[in-house]
């Protein structure tokens, strides 16, 4: 059974939540952050890509990018735009899309947890950015990036965050550019608190890393340096955690810059020995498990896989991923590690078919993969086989902001 924790958070006055909540660090690049940022002295951009507000020619990996992280969190500090809560809290953190609505747990995890396999991954994690978000926690003292957890649906938890929202008013409550609803209710009280805690120490048996495993790896290893002179606080990490049954999971498409020699015809012909294939009269989105969108040359397609092409009793196997990378990416294209081939990208299901399309008719690519969302009991059972998925598997929407509610290791 898993150990939570409430913590004192870090947080902004409410009249500034909204100029402070910033998109996670990891979805922009420094160029759209700076953008992002530009003329918001309040964005936690400045904390979590503190490079925006060095010289262009700065390596973001560079210490004195981290310097300029802690400069500014004290700033934020000291200038009152965050502070401190008085006594530990959990926090609900409900996120509205499209009239969709997902509430989860705001908390401190165990770490304990984590190295002990409570904390399921799913996927394997880079040193180079566990590196960055060591020292980027090493340096600032915080946990500014939230780690995003699944655990299966235990109705008497459900009934304590929902009737708290139902019986309190939020703390935060506003709506980002992105059309996006962002609510956020502090549990206070200690009997809530205690049930709380209680309830996942009893009838949670695991979680699940949604989205964050270079954050959860990162904590890790901070408390591992940290030694003798670790604090309380680097034995828990910033999480959230949410319902499944509550989880939207959107497609992660494939582009692929060449045909590995292959002109079209030959291409659609290699396909064609595991696939049906069907020409489209318009953009093509599966809309059930094994069929496959392909745009080439101006022209999309339907791909279909007949079972007899994979194994349906392997959690891995039967991921629409690993069939196209089985039967198309390795033998025909010769894309033989997705991690590290550059030839090929990915692009979220956010971004829409028309930024496949744009991709390939500008010529930067040669071929475009519309692929069926990873479900969320796939995630979970690849999870508990203690298999890794295929890289960029899974895009979770919406996403949580950074700077509402951080967590420090001091």
């Amino acid at each position: 059974m898993v150990t939570i924790t409430p913590f004192k958070a870090l947080r902004p006055e409410a009249q500034l939540a909204k100029q402070v909540a910033s998109r996670p660090y990891d979805v922009l690049n420094s160029k759209e952050a700076k953008v992002e940022a530009q003329g918001n002295s309040y964005s936690f951009l400045h904390i979590t890509k503190a490079e925006i507000g060095l010289p262009e020619t700065t390596d973001v990996h560079a210490g004195e990018v981290y310097e300029k992280a802690k400069e500014n969190l004290t700033a934020f500090i000291s200038r009152n735009i965050l502070f401190r809560e008085n006594k530990p809290c959990y926090y609900i953190y409900r996120l509205t899309m499209n009239g969709r609505s997902q509430a989860g747990l705001v908390c401190a995890s165990s770490v304990d947890d984590y190295e002990n396999g409570l904390v399921k991954k799913h996927e394997f994690t880079r040193p180079d950015k566990e590196l960055d978000r060591i020292n980027h926690i090493k340096i600032t003292g915080a946990q500014t990036g939230n780690v995003f957890l699944a655990y299966r649906t235990v109705a008497a938890i459900d009934a304590v965050i929902n009737g708290w929202m139902h019986d309190k008013n939020p703390q935060y409550d506003f709506i980002t550019d992105d059309n996006i609803q962002h609510s956020i209710w502090i549990v206070s009280d200690d009997d809530t608190i205690a049930n709380i805690t209680h309830l996942f120490k009893t009838e949670v048996p695991a979680t699940y890393i949604a989205d964050g495993h270079h954050r959860a790896a990162s904590a890790a290893k901070v408390r591992a340096a940290l030694g003798a002179v670790a604090t309380e606080n680097s034995n828990f990490f910033l999480t959230t955690l949410f319902p499944s049954n509550q989880l939207f999971i959107m497609d992660y498409n494939r582009l692929v810059k060449d045909l590995n020699g292959f002109n079209a015809d030959e291409f659609l012909q290699k396909c064609s020995a595991h696939f049906s294939i069907e020409p489209q009269e318009e953009a093509y989105r599966p809309e059930e498990p094994h069929y496959f969108g392909m745009y080439l040359g101006a022209q999309w397609y339907k791909l279909y896989a007949a079972p007899a092409t994979y194994n349906e009793n392997d959690p891995i196997a039967v991921l629409d991923i690993s069939i196209l990378q089985q039967l198309i990416l390795e033998p025909i294209l010769n894309i033989k590690d997705q991690r590290t081939d550059a030839r090929i990208d990915f692009v979220g299901g956010i971004r829409g078919l028309a930024e496949l399309e744009k991709r390939v008719d500008s010529g930067d690519m040669a071929v475009a993969f519309s692929i069926y969302p990873v479900s969320i009991d796939q995630l979970l059972a690849v999870a508990d086989s203690g298999e890794v998925m295929p890289p960029k598997s899974t895009w979770f929407e919406p996403k949580l902001r950074d700077g509402l509610l951080t967590h420090l290791i001091d």
